[in-house]
């Protein structure tokens, strides 16, 4: 009998929290077609169940997420070639707050998963880099229009075109993240997080999360199909796998490099 194979995605419900827990370690928790169909199936889980308040994103040790998996680009079929038709997100929005729990490095599409999330808190192994532009490729989740929000127009341009990594405290300073605490802290604060969440009145905290997210399409008015546009006419110019696998290990390279040498 083959040896069983370790779920990519992890759900675990404990009463009103919800974690999801990305599970590539290997893969430093790349995206995958798999993982991705996966995340989105656990979202929609935790979603639905109504005992469930508030939800954590987190990943298995070392990494949070090093981004979308460059092998599935090779592929034809892989619908992370694409640009996804009918949402700018990687998952559909939740009614509940979705609590980023970032434990190491949030690369390109990883750092779109973080700023995906309502809120953002790190261990101080954690690092955040744009490298869509290293690597040779277009952001489609809405990365051009979160980060700025997230960290100001100029800090979002630099990191867009520079690829360079910020460190947790340099994220916590540019308002990326809202904490930074010891590695082996950050299950727990985020879990307070999510009971503090849970311990108010769900009706009240759907309807603030709904008026934020109105809010923010306020502000944001036609920002994701202009970053949409700008994604498909990158993936009709056509993909140099064999460049970009070659640009994503010097990448990967220099954001090592970065991390130790920028103190927290």
């Amino acid at each position: 009998m083959p040896p069983m194979t370790e779920p990519v995605v992890l759900l675990a419900v404990d009463g009103p929290v919800a974690t999801i827990t990305l599970n590539r370690p290997r893969a430093r928790n790349a995206i995958s077609s798999e993982l991705l169909a996966r995340l989105t199936e656990a979202m929609a889980v935790a979603d639905a169940d109504e005992e469930v308040r508030a939800v954590i994103l987190t990943g298995t040790d070392p990494a949070f997420c090093a981004g979308v998996d460059l092998k599935e680009l090779s592929r034809e079929t892989s619908v992370l070639r694409g640009v996804p038709a009918e949402s700018h997100a990687p998952w559909p929005p939740l009614r509940k707050p979705v609590i980023a729990a970032v434990n190491g490095p949030a690369v390109t599409g990883g750092l779109e998963l973080v700023l995906n999330c309502d809120i953002v808190i790190c261990s101080e192994r954690a690092a955040f880099a744009d490298t869509h532009a290293r690597v040779g490729v277009l952001p489609g989740w809405g990365l051009s229009v979160l980060l700025p929000l997230a960290v100001g127009r100029s800090r979002a341009r630099q990191m867009s075109f520079t690829g360079d990594f910020l460190t947790a405290g340099q994220a916590l300073t540019a308002g990326l993240v809202s904490e930074v605490v010891p590695h082996a802290d950050l299950p727990g604060r985020a879990r307070e997080i999510a009971a503090a969440i849970a311990g108010n009145d769900a009706r009240a905290v759907r309807a603030l999360l709904a008026s934020y997210r109105r809010v923010e399409a306020e502000v944001v008015a036609g920002g994701f199909a202009a970053e949409e546009q700008a994604a498909r006419a990158g993936s009709r110019s056509g993909l140099d796998l064999t460049e970009t696998e070659r640009r994503r290990a010097a990448v990967t390279e220099r954001g090592r490099s970065q991390h130790k040498s920028t103190p927290c």
